[in-house]
C-alpha cells in the first residue's frame, strides 16, 4: 500500500485575486493617510503577494505605497535543523516611525512572523507593525494574529498548505 498525497484546491486564481482586492481595500480603509505605510514581503513566499497588494492599493487609492522585501533567514529559531538560504532584503525607505505591513502567504505557527520582527528591528524601529496573510491555517505556537486575512482555512497540523498565485491547495497524506 502506498501513501499518495491527496491535494484539494481550496482557493482558485479568482478567489485569490478577490481576497487580495479585499485586503487592499481594508488597508486603505484603516489608513486614511497612507503616507506612513510601507509594505514588506517576507522572503520568499510573501514577496509576490506584497507586490500585488501594493499595486492594488495604488490602483484603488491613487497613492504609491513603498514596497520592499525582508529576509528572515538568520533570525529563525530552527537554524540548528536547516541551513538557511538567504534572499535579498530590499527596504524602499527608512522604516523608523512608519507603519510596516508584513506580508506572507500562510500563517501557521507564528515563528516566521517572530523572525520577521527580529529581522525588521535590525533596520530601525517602526511606529507600528501589521500582518497581512493570504491564508491563516491556525495552529499558532506564539501569540501572533494577522490584521488582514485573505481566508481562514482550518487544517490538521500534519497537512501542508501550498500557495501559488494560481491556487491554494491543502495536501493530505
Amino acid at each position: 500500500m502506498t501513501n499518495a498525497r491527496q491535494s484539494t484546491v481550496v482557493m482558485d486564481e479568482a478567489a485569490i485575486k478577490k481576497a487580495i482586492v479585499r485586503m487592499a481595500h481594508e488597508v486603505i480603509e484603516r489608513h486614511p493617510n497612507l503616507d506612513s505605510v510601507v509594505i514588506l514581503g517576507i522572503q520568499k513566499k510573501g514577496v509576490e503577494l506584497a507586490r500585488e497588494l501594493a499595486s492594488l492599493i495604488k490602483k484603488f487609492s491613487g497613492h504609491h505605497i513603498p514596497y520592499g522585501t525582508l529576509d528572515i533567514s538568520f533570525h529563525r529559531d530552527d537554524l540548528d535543523k536547516r541551513l538557511p538560504t538567504p534572499e535579498p532584503t530590499d527596504l524602499p525607505c527608512d522604516i523608523g516611525g512608519r507603519t510596516i505591513i508584513l506580508v506572507d502567504d500562510v500563517l501557521f505557527s507564528g515563528r516566521t512572523v517572530r523572525a520577521a520582527f527580529d529581522a525588521l528591528h535590525h533596520y530601525g524601529r517602526p511606529g507600528r507593525i501589521q500582518l497581512a496573510v493570504l491564508v491563516d491555517r491556525g495552529h499558532r505556537e506564539l501569540p501572533i494574529a494577522p490584521d488582514y486575512v485573505g481566508k481562514n482555512i482550518p487544517t490538521a497540523k500534519e497537512e501542508k498548505v501550498c500557495v501559488t498565485m494560481n491556487a491554494v491547495t491543502v495536501e493530505r497524506l
